[in-house]
């Protein structure tokens, strides 16, 4: 059976440590964790010490160690005793497989293993990186999406003459779906750098606009359809912003319907009540579970919008994959998409988190998309 580039690729290489930048659903992580059940299997009851790695334990269970396991399982080679869940490690053929984050420093720094793997590797810390590396007896495999101009992967791991450096892209990964691949290449006409990205799997280019290529339009079209309303709060400094979301097809059109400071919660349900919403969800903010009791004892279907760590990033994801439209009228909303943009450091390097200003609509809108658009955009789906 065919398998990914990437898989081919890591099984070839002897180099001590293997670079593979890729683009969206490339098979980056699935393959590398073949490869090394593989290694495993070929070495039984060698006692190799394997470790994964990634910045956060709830990204690396949700993403490359749900992987490793699905593989083992369909593999028949997964077996509950030999799995430590509360060490998240796993005795494969007498040999250690351990996952571990970055921000465990108790288990970044003092323990040696023989092989390395760090998944997402760009967004790890320099200093981890180095801490890991003088860890590591044997071979290092890495992978991420390029998303960052500037990077220290690029300065310290690729000018290293024990590197192989490999580039894939969603072509490389013969097991992708239609649908999937029409999802990427849709990147083409929503977002230029997210293209060059994660279609490309090349280096992102220094674009501060968060969303270069919105439109304005003159109405609704008739074929689209309401996904639900958001609600941002404010009061004295900023303020509370409702918009409703409607789609059609891979669009988003965005009207805004308040945009005002001053506004008890009281203020906010006759505003609400002007809208005949009926029971169309309000997706709020959850930051104020006062007020969304409040609207909701005054009969407003309001209900708290999903955060985590990583929650803006992937509405903005969200919001990119579709063509985005702001009604005419919501001159607001306009200003917040015109002025939206990434935060750069002191010597110009763009980071990879917005500036936290005049983004009230923007965040409303996240919160549907989130809630009510990105079920089937959630975990890996478009970023590995």
């Amino acid at each position: 059976m065919k398998q990914p580039t990437t898989y081919y690729q890591a099984k070839k290489s002897k180099a001590k440590i293997q670079v593979h930048q890729g683009g969206s659903r490339s098979g980056k992580t699935f393959s590398l964790c073949q490869v090394l059940i593989q290694l495993c299997f070929r070495n039984r009851d060698a006692g190799i010490v394997i470790t994964i790695v990634r910045k956060t334990f709830p990204a690396l269970r949700s993403s490359v160690m749900r992987d490793f396991m699905q593989i083992l399982t369909e593999g028949g080679n997964y077996y509950e005793e030999h799995h430590n869940k509360s060490n998240a490690t796993y005795n494969l053929f007498g040999n250690l497989i351990e996952f571990i984050s970055t921000d465990q420093p108790q288990k970044l720094r003092g323990r040696k293993r023989d092989i390395l793997y760090v998944n997402e590797c760009n967004e790890i810390t320099l200093e981890d990186w180095r801490q890991l590396l003088l860890r590591t007896t044997g071979r290092i495999f890495i992978d991420y999406n390029p998303s960052d101009e500037h990077h220290w992967i690029y300065d310290h791991i690729l000018e290293r003459e024990d590197v192989d450096f490999f580039q894939t892209t969603y072509l490389d990964n013969p097991f992708l779906e239609q649908s999937v691949i029409d999802e990427i290449e849709r990147f083409k006409e929503t977002d230029e750098n997210f293209w060059r990205i994660y279609g490309l799997g090349e280096r992102g280019v220094n674009v501060s606009a968060i969303f270069p290529q919105w439109q304005v339009a003159d109405a609704i079209p008739e074929r689209a359809k309401l996904v639900a309303y958001g609600c941002d709060w404010g009061f004295t400094n900023d303020p509370t912003a409702i918009v409703s979301v409607w789609r059609e097809d891979y669009s988003l059109y965005i009207e805004e319907h308040l945009y005002k400071t001053g506004l008890t919660n009281r203020d906010i349900s006759l505003e609400l009540d002007k809208l005949y919403l009926d029971r169309t969800p309000i997706i709020c903010d959850s930051a104020e579970p006062k007020s969304i009791e409040e609207l909701h004892r005054l009969g407003h279907n309001v209900k708290p919008s999903k955060k985590g760590p990583d929650s803006i990033r992937l509405g903005i994801d969200i919001m990119k994959r579709h063509k985005l439209f702001v009604l005419k009228d919501s001159l607001n909303a306009q200003k917040e998409f015109r002025n939206y943009r990434w935060e750069v450091d002191r010597n110009g390097v763009q980071l990879n988190k917005p500036i936290d200003h005049t983004n009230h609509i923007i965040d409303a809108v996240r919160y549907v998309c989130i809630n009510r658009i990105g079920t089937s955009y959630s975990g890996k789906y478009y970023i590995s």
